[in-house]
Parts: C-alpha cells; sequence; structure tokens
C-alpha cells in the first residue's frame, strides 16, 4: 500500500515524532527519516546566519504532495513530509521527512529523493538572515 500521510506546508513548528507515528505500518519493516535544521554558518554569508525567513507560493502543498508520490514511485511505502515557513530560529526544523518501506534500502532511497526533489522543485523560498544586517534571498535550487 502507497500513501501520503502527511504533506504539509506549514507555519507551526514541526513535530518530529507526529511524522515518525504517521508512517508506522505492521507490514513496513524500515523507517528513515530526514530533519533538515537551520544552522548558524552558510559558507556564501560574511557574517553568522542567526535565521531564516520562509515563504511558500500557494501551490506549495501540492507540489509537495506530487514530490512525494513520484519519489515513491510504484514501491509500497508510506510518507510523511513537512516544509515549514516563517521565522525559524538556529537549531529549529525547516524540514522533516519519515518513509516507511517493507526493506531498507528503499526507505533510504525514496527519502533521499524526496529532499533532493524538494530542494529542485519545491515552491518555497528563503530568506537569510545574518548578525551583520544582511539579508539573502534564495528560491528553488538554491
Amino acid at each position: 500500500m502507497t500513501a501520503i500521510r502527511i504533506a504539509r506546508i506549514s507555519d507551526t513548528p514541526l513535530d518530529i515524532a507526529a511524522h515518525l507515528a504517521a508512517v508506522e505500518d505492521r507490514a513496513m519493516g524500515a523507517v528513515a527519516s530526514f530533519v533538515g535544521t537551520v544552522r548558524d554558518h552558510d559558507p556564501e554569508a560574511a557574517g553568522t546566519v542567526v535565521a531564516l525567513e520562509y515563504s511558500a507560493h500557494p501551490d506549495a502543498e501540492a507540489t509537495l504532495h506530487d514530490i512525494a508520490l513520484a519519489a515513491i514511485s510504484t514501491r509500497r511505502a508510506a510518507v510523511a513530509v513537512s516544509h515549514r515557513i516563517g521565522r525559524l530560529e538556529v537549531g529549529d526544523a525547516a524540514v522533516v521527512i519519515a518513509v516507511a518501506t517493507p526493506h531498507r534500502d528503499e526507505a533510504f532511497t525514496i527519502c533521499r529523493e524526496i529532499i533532493e526533489a524538494i530542494k529542485r522543485e519545491l515552491p518555497v523560498w528563503k530568506r537569510q538572515l545574518t548578525d551583520d544586517g544582511a539579508a539573502t534571498w534564495k528560491g528553488i535550487g538554491g
């Protein structure tokens, strides 16, 4: 059974445990997860990163759902994936992905395909704020 259990753009903190619980399934023997957090540095920034501000296109949630479906393809899997919008401080979770499959290799593969597609295709933009007062916008693929 293929199932997208969560595909959400959220302006509230992401609940990692809820994503893991959403993919629980007695038929699945493996769960792989990914949590992308805000870090305090960026190689392209002159200053220390203090926050990120994410904004999303109105179609972003539908796109996120489509990304998860495409990653699953014909494989048997359960997926829970969310991307946060709004202001995030260093350490906050920006992306949470949980994937359950019958075997570990598929779980890792689908999880990686989802995060890579999010970076390439999801219409979410971030404004990176640094301690020197600079603000840099980054969009799809950046």
